[in-house]
This record gives structure tokens, C-alpha cells and sequence, in this order.
């Protein structure tokens, strides 16, 4: 049941829930019941409630650990300030993602030769980069197809800064501050997505009902579930990485 919530919601059930039964059980069956006998059993109730509600097999750690984490930060005496300063950072430079379930990641050298070799060279066309980080794809692509005209999208804060004070200072190229979902794919002759597993299926149905005929959708590393592509190319790249590409 819980997998039919947003990742946040169920992990925070899960917490609350090993959280409530560990204090209950140690009042039920100890007197003497510390609080490292209680942070130990709220660990391993949370990491049993995520394999049993069958969650992606990474939270399991993640909530086994979570609580003694806690208190051994708790024993650090670090200043709270820390804490609140660490949390902005992250969320300005990954944004949305405990919405979105879509990290930071950035498209490696062997990406960009790749995607040289693989876009027009002589007929015009027109890319968009969805969720295009610090905007290192699309500066290398414009510097190396005049036919282009390139576009990104960021939502995260400041990765889009980073890339809109690129665009600034090169040619062919912009990027805009917004959500992908809300841009309109008829408009692109080539659509490159480094996302995650979780939206590919509702990639492949937005490409399907926007893309024009002949237009390709390109992902890297991760596959539309049910999809073959029509053509892979593996890369040797720090991640070994895969373009996987669709022609509409």
C-alpha cells in the first residue's frame, strides 16, 4: 500500500510507525530500556517495514540507519545553525528531487562525443536538454553544430544559474528556469533526457502525443520500461553509461 504513495510520505509513515512500535515494545517488555536499545530496535523495525511494504531494495539501509545516525550527529554537538545551513544547500543545488525522484546527474565527455556524431550536420534542428544541470552539454553541443539552435531547461537553483551565466558568454544556446512537463516536445527535432527510472514511462507517453514523426528521443542510462529502443550505444565513460534512442 505504501508504494502507492509519493517516496517522502511513505518514508516518513515508515519512520513514525518504527518510531511509535520500538518506544511501545520497550515499555511493554523493559524498565531498564536505554535510549541505544530503543534507537537500535527503531532502526531495524523501520528497515523491516520497508522490505516487507517491498520499497526499492536502497531503502532498506536507508531506514535502518536513518535514527542511529541521528543521535550519533546528536553526540557530535554540532550547532543546529550547521544543520539549516547544510539543508539549504542541498536544496538549492537539487531542487525539487524528493519530488521529482530525479537527481543531479551530469552528462559525461563521452556523452557529448557521442551526441556529436549523432545530431545533423548540415539541416537545421532543434534540441532541448530536459533538466540540463550546469549546462555543459549544451554549451559543447552549440560549439560544435552552427546548424543548431539548442535549448535546456533547469529547475534546480543553482545549477541553472551556473548555466544561465554560460548561455551569457556563448552563442547558440539558452536555458530557462521551469518544469519539463510543461514544455510543449513538438517544438524539438531532438529531445535528450538524463533523468532516473521513475518518469521514463510518463516520458515515452508526453513523447508520444507531442513529438513530431521522425524526431528522436534520446536517454541516457535509463530505459522506457516495455519500449525497446532502436538503437543502444554503450560508452566507456566513468558510469558506462548507454544512449538509448527512440525514433519517433
Amino acid at each position: 500500500m505504501l508504494k502507492r504513495f509519493h517516496p517522502s510520505i511513505a518514508a516518513l509513515s515508515i519512520q513514525v510507525t518504527a518510531t511509535v512500535t520500538a518506544g511501545a515494545l520497550l515499555a511493554v517488555l523493559s524498565d531498564s530500556a536505554g535510549l541505544l536499545e530503543w534507537v537500535i530496535l527503531q532502526g531495524l523495525l523501520a528497515g523491516l517495514l520497508s522490505f516487507v511494504a517491498r520499497l526499492p531494495v536502497w531503502w532498506i539501509p536507508m531506514h535502518l540507519l536513518f535514527m542511529p545516525l541521528v543521535l550519533v550527529a546528536l553526540t557530535w554537538n554540532i550547532s543546529s545553525t550547521w544543520y539549516l545551513l547544510l539543508f539549504l544547500g542541498l536544496l538549492l543545488i537539487y531542487g525539487k528531487s524528493f519530488m521529482t525522484q530525479v537527481p543531479l546527474y551530469l552528462s559525461s565527455e563521452s556523452v557529448n562525443q557521442a551526441l556529436e556524431t549523432l545530431l545533423p550536420q548540415q539541416q537545421q534542428f532543434s534540441f532541448i536538454d530536459l533538466g540540463s544541470g550546469c549546462g555543459g552539454l549544451l554549451k559543447n553541443l552549440a560549439d560544435t553544430h552552427d546548424n543548431g539552435s539548442f535549448h535546456g531547461i533547469e529547475s534546480a537553483p543553482v545549477p541553472y544559474v551556473i548555466s544561465k551565466l554560460r548561455s551569457l558568454f556563448g552563442s547558440g544556446y539558452d536555458v530557462r528556469w521551469g518544469d519539463f512537463w510543461k514544455q510543449d516536445f513538438s517544438r524539438y527535432d531532438v529531445v535528450y533526457a538524463y533523468l532516473s527510472p521513475v518518469p521514463m514511462h510518463s516520458l515515452w507517453q508526453k513523447a508520444k502525443k507531442e513529438m513530431r514523426p521522425g524526431s528522436l528521443l534520446i536517454s541516457n542510462t535509463f530505459v522506457i520500461p516495455g519500449v525497446a529502443p532502436d538503437k543502444s550505444i554503450r560508452l566507456n565513460d566513468f558510469s558506462n553509461s548507454t544512449l538509448y534512442l527512440w525514433r519517433l
